[in-house]
């Protein structure tokens, strides 16, 4: 079938000695089975080509999958509340019936008794420009009532009511009206304090629409 190939007279080049013997066939023929073998590996379809389109399936699924499992979640998931605006504070139920501190407010640097301007209503104008507001207190303040701006804007201070309202405008620099009132400043709020001559509180109006607010205790207020 074959010969050994010796180093002496097989006539092939030095092989690396790991190769092993090797045999040189005297027929061709003999290595059909060796050339067919070899031909079927060659022909073989290579893994890549059966697995790309599992990769593609498996693909498909996963993304049905979370597209499914989102829309579950979407619309298990409560509806974000809606903005609102802020909920005008109630009056403190507390202050009605109690007496005033003895607050000192200001007039041009020059303490002012709170005491002494009673019966009064207070109005809390620090955060809003309102002077429709305070005038028309003073259109519907009784005589002997003084109507008293707290910080308020320059076109109140510029324009005094005719008598026989008395209009102060004076400031609170440490703002003790509203820590006592409890009643922090709001943008375009203005709060109105109705006090009688003893310095007795008798109505707190935190968000002050309209005099018909206060009207009725302020009317008893002169008496």
């Amino acid at each position: 079938m074959g010969r050994p190939a010796a180093d002496d007279d097989s006539g092939l080049p030095d092989l690396p000695p790991e190769w092993g013997r090797v045999v040189v066939p005297n027929n061709a023929a003999e290595l059909s089975a060796e050339a067919e073998q070899i031909r079927r590996e060659l022909n073989r379809p290579t893994p890549s080509g059966s697995v790309v389109p599992t990769l593609l399936a498996l693909l498909v699924v996963m993304v049905t999958v979370l597209a499914g499992l989102s829309a579950t979640i979407w619309a298990q998931s409560p509806p974000a509340p809606l903005a609102s605006t802020p909920a005008t504070p109630a009056p403190p139920t507390d202050l009605i019936g109690r007496t005033m501190p003895a607050f000192d407010l200001v007039d041009n640097g020059q303490p002012v008794p709170l005491r002494g301007l009673l019966p009064a209503v207070i109005l809390l104008a620090d955060a809003c420009a309102c002077p429709a507001e305070v005038a028309s207190t003073v259109a519907v303040a009784p005589p002997g009532v003084t109507v008293i701006a707290i910080n308020p804007d320059p076109a109140v201070r510029d324009a005094p009511p005719a008598p026989p309202t008395t209009l102060r405008a004076l400031d609170d620099p440490a703002d003790g009206l509203r820590a006592f009132l409890r009643l922090p400043p709001r943008a375009d709020v203005v709060s109105a304090l109705l006090v009688d001559r003893s310095g007795t509180v008798r109505k707190l109006v935190p968000e002050l629409h309209s005099t018909a607010d206060y009207e009725p205790e302020l009317a008893r207020l002169a008496n």
